[in-house]
C-alpha cells in the first residue's frame, strides 16, 4: 500500500536535503536549481542551498503549483521506497540481530559531507548506503572532522598545495544529537589531566543512521578541540587521541542515545579501543570480571582489515599507550597495563614491542577479515605471527569482496537506460527476477554504444568547466580559460586514472617511457587521452615527486589536448570520472591493493578496465571482460619495467585498435561486446548489496547468535569459555607426546598416539593427525579418541586413509572448539608431535 503524500513544507526540503542516501543527478535536481541554480552547480550540497536562501524565496517557490508537486513526488517517492518491505525484514534468521555498530574513521557519502580521504571512507559510505537500501540494522560512527581531508591545489611551479578550509556545521547535513531524554547530547571522556567533553551529531542515510563525535566544544582545551579538526592530520599522540576519541567514546554514544547492538564492525584498526569499552561496559552492566566480559562480547566483534602490508598498521610506543590508557586499564577495566599493552603486541613479554592497533581488534574479535580473496591469502601471512606454529591455511582470516553501491556510481543516462529497460527494479540487487544478463540480452549494440558516446561527451564538458575554474583560481587570462580543454575530443578514446599518488599505487607506470607514451596519445589513426587526478598525503614526499613528474609532462607542447589532470580529488570528480571514461587504469605493485573500488564503479556505466592482477580484479578479471597487466605473481621494482612494457603493448596493439574498429554502423562491435560481457558478469558481483548481503549472512548473523549465547543465563557460557582459555594457557606446556605410531591396514592406517596431559583435561583438547598439502592432495586433520590410559599417559587411536604416506602425518594437539570457542583465533594453542 502506497502511503499518503506528505504535506509539502520547508521541513520537507530538509528531509530531503539531509537524507545522504538520495543520489542528487540531472534526473531529480531541479528543485536545487530552482533555488539556486549558481550555488547548486559549485557545490551540489542540498542542505548548503538551504542554508542560504531567504525563507520568503522558499516560501514564495512552494507557493508554485509545479515546484510543490516535484518535492511533493520526491517525499512521496522516499517514504514509499522505506515502506516497500526490505531485504533483510524477509530474512528467515534476521530476528537475531538487531543492530549493527559500524565503526570507521571517514565516510565518504556526498559532496556535501566532506569528511572523508578516499578507498577506506568510500567502502564504509557505500556500505551504509546499500544497509539502508537492504534494510540490515545499521547504525555507524564516525568523526566529525573540522577540516576533513586537505583541499588540492597545484601551483604553478606544478607542486601540489594544501588547502584546509573549515566544515561549518550550520552548512552541512547533521543534526545535533540528544540523549534519550531529549537533552543535547555531550560526553565526557577522560585524557591525561583533563576531562573533556565530546558532542554527537547524525546524518541521516535512508534507513540508517550515522553518528558523528566532535571534540571542538568551547569547554575544552584548545589542544583538545582540535583532536576532531583534521583527518589524518598531526602526530603520533594526536592520532592516539583520535583512535580513543572514536572507539571510547563512540561506544559511550552509542549508549547515550540507547542503543544496544549485538555486533561491533570495525571498518579498519582505527576504532579498535571500542572493543575494550565494550567490554567494560559489559563488566559493569553484568558485574563480570573483564576476561569474562571479553570472552562475552568478543563473539559480537567483527575487524575487518585493509591493510596489505604489516608496516601499514597503526602502532603507539608503550609509554605513550600507559599515558593515557593506565588508568583506564586499572581502575575501569580492572586489569593492569601490562595485561592491556599485552593485547596489541605480537610478544606480550616484550617491554619495547609497540602497541598495534590491529593486534588488539584481532585479540578482542569473534571474526577477522580481508577485502578481497587475494588480500586474503595475504593477511594470513601478515597475522601469521599471532598464530605461531598454526599453518599459513589455518590463520582464521576470511575474505568479502568490498563492492561498491551503483546507484551512487551510475550515470544519470545510464539509470535512465536501465530503468527503461526494468521500470524500477534494481538488477544489482540480486533479485531473482532479474538480472543484468537478462536485460542486457534485450538490447543490441546501438543501445550500449549511445550510453558510451553520452558519458564520454558529458565527461569532457565537465573537465573543461573543472579545468576552467581552476585556472580561474589561479589568475589565468581569459583567452587561457576560453581554450581549457578545448582540444578534447569527445569521440576519442578517454582512459581515467585517479588515485592517491603513492609509490605503491605506481601513478607513474604510463611515463616509464615518456616518449613512447607521447605516439600512444597522439597516433595518428588510434588516438588516446588521459584524465588524472589524485592527491599525495602531504607528508608523502615520494607521492608528491610522482605527482610532480606528471605535471611536467602535461606542459610539453605535442600532449597539449590528450592528457589532463583535474586537481583537488574529490566525491564529486571521481563520480564525473567513472561515468564518463572508456577505459578505467589501475597500475598497484601487488599484493599492495587490498581490494580497490574505483574500477569497479565503470562497469555499470560501461567502462571497461585495464589493471594489475591485484586486488578485486585478480578475481575478477577474464580475457573477455577487460584487460589485466601482471603474470599474477608478486614480484620487486625491477619488474616495473616489465609491466610497464605489457601495458604499452596492450594500449597499442589490443585496446586502442579494438575502440576504433568500427562496423558498417560506426560501431566497434568488438568493443560493445566486451562492455556486455563486462557488466554482465560483474555489475552484481562486485555491488555494495552483494558485499552486505555476505556479511550479514556469513558474519553479522552468527556473531548476534555467539553473542546471544555467552550473554545468557548469567554470562555462563562467557565464564566456562574465559576458565578454560585460562586454564589451557597455564598448562599447555606440560602436555608431551610419549609414542605415535601408524600401522599400515588394507584400507589405510591404525593410529595410536600416547600423550601426557599434565593438568590439561582431555575433553579440552583434539588429537589429530595432520598432513599438509601436497601435488594434487589437500591438507587434512584426522582427529583420534581417547581410547584409555597408558600408563601416565592416555592412548588416542584412530583410522585413516592410506592415500598418503605414513611419512606424511604429524601429530599435534590443538584446543577443543566445543561450546563454539573459535580455535585458534580466540586461543590460538598447539603442540606438535615434534
Amino acid at each position: 500500500m502506497v502511503p499518503p503524500s506528505p504535506a509539502v513544507s520547508p521541513d520537507t526540503l530538509r528531509e530531503l536535503a539531509f537524507d545522504q542516501s538520495i543520489r542528487w543527478s540531472s534526473q531529480n535536481d531541479d528543485i536545487w536549481q530552482l533555488i539556486d541554480e549558481e550555488l547548486w552547480d559549485l557545490t551540489h550540497n542540498p542542505s548548503l542551498v538551504l542554508s542560504t536562501v531567504p525563507d520568503s524565496t522558499l516560501d514564495r517557490l512552494l507557493a508554485r503549483p509545479d515546484f510543490r508537486l516535484r518535492v511533493e513526488a520526491m517525499a512521496a517517492a522516499q517514504q514509499e521506497r522505506f515502506a516497500q518491505p526490505s531485504w533483510f525484514a524477509g530474512h528467515q534468521d534476521g530476528g537475531v540481530l538487531t543492530r549493527v555498530a559500524y565503526f570507521c574513521m571517514e565516510y565518504m557519502l556526498s559532496e556535501a559531507l566532506p569528511i572523508y580521504s578516499g578507498g577506506l571512507g568510500n567502502v564504509a559510505g557505500d556500505q551504509l548506503k546499500a544497509a539502508s537500501d537492504l534494510g540490515v540494522p545499521v547504525t555507524a560512527v564516525g568523526m566529525l572532522w573540522q577540516h576533513g581531508y586537505f583541499r588540492q591545489g597545484i601551483g604553478p611551479d606544478g607542486r601540489q598545495q594544501e588547502l584546509y578550509p573549515v566544515n561549518d556545521t550550520r552548512q552541512m547535513p547533521i543534526e545535533p544529537l540528544h540523549d534519550v531524554d531529549g537533552n543535547p547530547l555531550r560526553l565526557a571522556i577522560r585524557l591525561p589531566g583533563v576531562m573533556i567533553w565530546l558532542r554527537g551529531w547524525q546524518a541521516r542515510v535512508g534507513r540508517a543512521r550515522l553518528l558523528l563525535l566532535d571534540s571542538n566544544d568551547p569547554a575544552n582545551p584548545p589542544a583538545a578541540r582540535l583532536i576532531t579538526s583534521e583527518l589524518y592530520g598531526g602526530d603520533n599522540e594526536m592520532r592516539l587521541r583520535q583512535e580513543l576519541v572514536l572507539g571510547i567514546g563512540g561506544w559511550r554514544l552509542l549508549e547515550a542515545v540507547g542503543l544496544a547492538p549485538e555486533v561491533l564492525h570495525l571498518n579498519d584498526g582505527h576504532a579498535a579501543f571500542a572493543v575494550l569499552e565494550r567490554a567494560r561496559s559489559y563488566m559493569v552492566g553484568h558485574g563480570v570480571p573483564f576476561a569474562v566480559a571479553l570472552s562475552a562480547t568478543r563473539a559480537g566483534n567483527l575487524f575487518t582489515t585493509h591493510t596489505p602490508v604489516e608496516a601499514g598498521f597503526d602502532r603507539f610506543p608503550a609509554t605513550l599507550v600507559g599515558k593515557y590508557l593506565e588508568h583506564y586499564a586499572e581502575h575501569e577495566l580492572g586489569i593492569s597495563l601490562q595485561a592491556l599493552l599485552a593485547l596489541g603486541r605480537k610478544d606480550p613479554g616484550d617491554p619495547h614491542e609497540p602497541f598495534n592497533m590491529a593486534y588488539l581488534a584481532t585479540r578482542c574479535a569473534g571474526a577477522l577479515n580481508a577485502v578481497s580473496q587475494l588480500h586474503g591469502r595475504t593477511s594470513r601471512h601478515i597475522f601469521h605471527e599471532l598464530f605461531p606454529r598454526w599453518p599459513i591455511a589455518a590463520v582464521p582470516v576470511g575474505h568479502v569482496t568490498n563492492g561498491v553501491h551503483v546507484p551512487t556510481w551510475l550515470s544519470a543516462n545510464a539509470e535512465a537506460h536501465w530503468y527503461e529497460l526494468h521500470g524500477s527494479a534494481i538488477p544489482w540487487r540480486g533479485a531473482e527476477d532479474v538480472s543484468v544478463d537478462g536485460l542486457l540480452a534485450r538490447v543490441d549494440d546501438r543501445w550500449l554504444w549511445q550510453i558510451r558516446q553520452h558519458a564520454r561527451r558529458e565527461l569532457l564538458a565537465f573537465v573543461r568547466g573543472h579545468l576552467a575554474r581552476s585556472l580561474a583560481v589561479h589568475g589565468a587570462s581569459p583567452v587561457a580559460l576560453e581554450a581549457a580543454g578545448a582540444q578534447l575530443h569527445p569521440g576519442r578514446l578517454t582512459l581515467g586514472f585517479a588515485r592517491r599518488f603513492a609509490a605503491y599505487k605506481r601513478p607513474n607506470l604510463l611515463l616509464h617511457d615518456p616518449e613512447r607514451l607521447v605516439r600512444i596519445l597522439t597516433h595518428p589513426q588510434h588516438p588516446v587521452q588521459l584524465v588524472l587526478a589524485g592527491k599525495a598525503h602531504p607528508r608523502d614526499h615520494a607521492g608528491q615527486a610522482l605527482l610532480g613528474e606528471w605535471q611536467r609532462f602535461l606542459a610539453r607542447p605535442e600532449v597539449a589536448g590528450r592528457v589532463v589532470f583535474l586537481e583537488d580529488y574529490d566525491m564529486r570528480l571521481a563520480r564525473h570520472l567513472v561515468e564518463g571514461v572508456d577505459v578505467w587504469l589501475n597500475t598497484p605493485r601487488r599484493p599492495w591493493e587490498a581490494s580497490g573500488t574505483s574500477g569497479m564503479k565503470v562497469l555499470a556505466n560501461g567502462g571497461l578496465n585495464v589493471s594489475q592482477l591485484d586486488g578485486w580484479w585478480a578475481e575478477a578479471y577474464a580475457a573477455d571482460l577487460g584487460w589485466a597487466i601482471g603474470d599474477g605473481l608478486e614480484h620487486g621494482l625491477e619488474h616495473d619495467a616489465v609491466d610497464a612494457e605489457q601495458l604499452y603493448r596492450l594500449l597499442e596493439e589490443e585496446i586502442a585498435p579494438s575502440f576504433y574498429q568500427r562496423d558498417a554502423d560506426g560501431i566497434p562491435a568488438a568493443w560493445v561486446q566486451r562492455m556486455r560481457r563486462s557488466m554482465s558478469a560483474l555489475v552484481e558481483r562486485f555491488s555494495a548489496d552483494r558485499t552486505v548481503r555476505e556479511y550479514t549472512e556469513s558474519y553479522y548473523l552468527p556473531a548476534a547468535r555467539t553473542y546471544r549465547e555467552r550473554r545468557a543465563n548469567g554470562s555462563a557460557l562467557a565464564y566456562e569459555l574465559a576458565h578454560r582459555v585460562a586454564a589451557l594457557g597455564r598448562h599447555w606446556h606440560e602436555l608431551a607426546f610419549q609414542r605415535v605410531e601408524l600401522h599400515k591396514q588394507d584400507a589405510g592406517y591404525r593410529v595410536e598416539v600416547e600423550l601426557r596431559l599434565g593438568g590439561v583435561h582431555a575433553e579440552q583438547i583434539r588429537v589429530q593427525l595432520f598432513a599438509e598439502a601436497r601435488a594434487e592432495l589437500p591438507a587434512v586433520a584426522y582427529d583420534l579418541r581417547a581410547s584409555g590410559p597408558a600408563g601416565q599417559a592416555l592412548l588416542f587411536t584412530g583410522q585413516i586413509s592410506g592415500e598418503r604416506a605414513a611419512a606424511d602425518f604429524t601429530a599435534r594437539v590443538v584446543p577443543s572448539d566445543n561450546h563454539g570457542l573459535r580455535v585458534p583465533l580466540e586461543l590460538p594453542l598447539i603442540c606438535w608431535e615434534h
